[in-house]
Formats: structure tokens, sequence, C-alpha cells
């Protein structure tokens, strides 16, 4: 499986004290995503999804790119070649795939934004529910610089960071939106300077790995649903929520160390 890839993989993972660390590995292709790397990293985005032993998802990249989304260069030659099947059904056989379990996987992800976050690289940190970004990294949402559309669910979740307009203007008029704009927009959740990023994405994925991971889980499920539905249909997902998480071992934990007046430990049950 993906945790005994070699080192040399396009994709590495590897579980430590709860946190499963995704490492895009393609350096000297600043990671961009050719056929090789998308099907690994879509099997690994789903390994990660079940495995138990993850209580927590890092998303990163090896060198001074994050991700820079599509292998242009593959593109091409497919384009040349006449592969045309294999240019577009890449969105329905890998992209779609990969950022729906980054979405939906029943724990926290974080984005260790490490370089540039360019087109597909920069949705797959969006679908993740924390960026934390070095002071040298941006992102930039390049598809309009090629002509095509944007993907990776980059139109679902860019509008819910930065609004409507500005998500647009991002679209329309792609530009490298630097680590402290990010900050300001909405796009970064916490931006640290770069020989910093490893010791925080570090502490605040430890952190969450600690925690109660089915309230988590719960937490990221009900907000990602009331984006998309009513007040009532909200309210009706937060009542089995709240069933679901006070019938955990965790919730009675914290009970318990709250009459002892301790702190609770958490198993993710």
């Amino acid at each position: 499986m993906t945790a005994s890839a070699p080192e040399s993989a396009p994709v590495l993972y590897d579980v430590i004290e709860g946190v499963a660390t995704i490492r895009l590995n393609r350096p000297e292709a600043m990671n961009s995503l050719d056929v090789a790397t998308k099907e690994l990293l879509r099997e690994t985005v789903q390994h990660a999804a079940e495995d138990t032993a993850a209580r927590c998802v890092v998303l990163t990249g090896t060198g001074r790119a994050f991700c820079t989304g599509q292998d242009l260069k593959e593109h091409v030659q497919l384009l040349q070649s006449g592969s045309s099947e294999e240019l577009f059904t890449t969105v329905e056989r890998h992209y779609n795939p990969i950022v729906t379990a980054l979405a939906t996987m029943e724990k926290p992800v974080v984005a260790a934004v490490n370089g540039v976050a360019a087109g597909a690289g920069a949705s797959l940190a969006m679908a993740c529910d924390l960026r934390i970004v070095a002071e040298t990294a941006g992102f930039n949402l390049a598809f309009a610089n090629v002509a095509l559309s944007c993907d990776t669910g980059s139109s679902y979740t860019l509008q819910r960071l930065v609004g409507v307009a500005r998500a647009l203007e991002l679209l329309y008029f792609p530009r490298t939106v630097k680590a402290d704009e990010a900050l300001s927009l909405g796009l970064a959740t916490q931006v640290v300077p770069a020989d910093e990023l490893d010791a925080t994405v570090a502490d605040v994925a430890g952190r969450l790995a600690a925690g109660p991971t089915v309230a988590l889980a719960s937490m990221r499920r009900s907000v990602a649903f009331a984006a998309s539905h009513t007040f009532e249909e909200a309210l009706e997902l937060e009542g089995r929520m709240m069933s679901r998480t006070g019938a955990t071992a965790d919730h009675r934990a914290a009970v318990d160390a709250f009459l002892a007046k301790e702190k609770p430990v958490f198993e993710g049950r």
C-alpha cells in the first residue's frame, strides 16, 4: 500500500501519532500532476480517508512548490498525440474522486502550503479545512491562462472562502496571490515564516489528532451540509450529529474529566 511506497514515488504517505501526511513528491516538476501522480494521489487520499490510524490528514508538497496543478508537459504531449480521451476524462477519473475524498473524509484535513499552489493545486488546498501557508508561498487560479474552465472543486470552494465577486475576479484574471493577501482574503488560515511551517503544522495537526475525532468529523460534515441546504435541514442534521457524538466514549470521557476537574484524553471513538 502507499505507506510502503519508495522515497522516489510521486506521492508519499506516512502516519505518526495519528497524523497522516500525504506529500506530493515531484519537486523537479513543481509537484505538477501527471497521470501516474494523479492515480497514486487518488489511491492515497482514499486510503487516508479509511485509515483508522489517521485521525488528522496533512496535505503538502516536497521542495519549493505545493502543487502547480496539471502537468502541462504531459498535457501537450497528449494533445499532440490526439489522446483527447485521456486528457478530458481526467476530471471524472482523477480530480473529482481526489477532491471528494479530501473534502468529505470523516477527519480534519490541513493543507501545509509550502510553496505556490496553482490551478488544481490551489483547488486541492481550498478543499482542506485549514490552510497554513508559508510566507513565501502563494495561490494562482491559473485556469484561464490555458483557456480551460476551473476544476477540482474550485467553483464550489473558492467563492465560499472569498465571495462570489472576488472568486470570479481571481478566475478571470489569474495572478499569484501572495501569502499576506491570501490571509486577508480568507484563502489562508494562517501565514508563518517558511522555516516555521513544519513545526506549526505539526502542532495544529497534533492537536486535531488528539481531539474528539467523531465530534470533529461531525462538525466538518455539518458545516459542509449547511453550506448548500436550508436552515431547517441544517438543524435536522445538527440534531443527528449531536445524538451521534453524545453516544461516543469521548463524550463520556469528557464529562467524567470535567467532573473530576481533569483534562480529558480522547480516543477518537
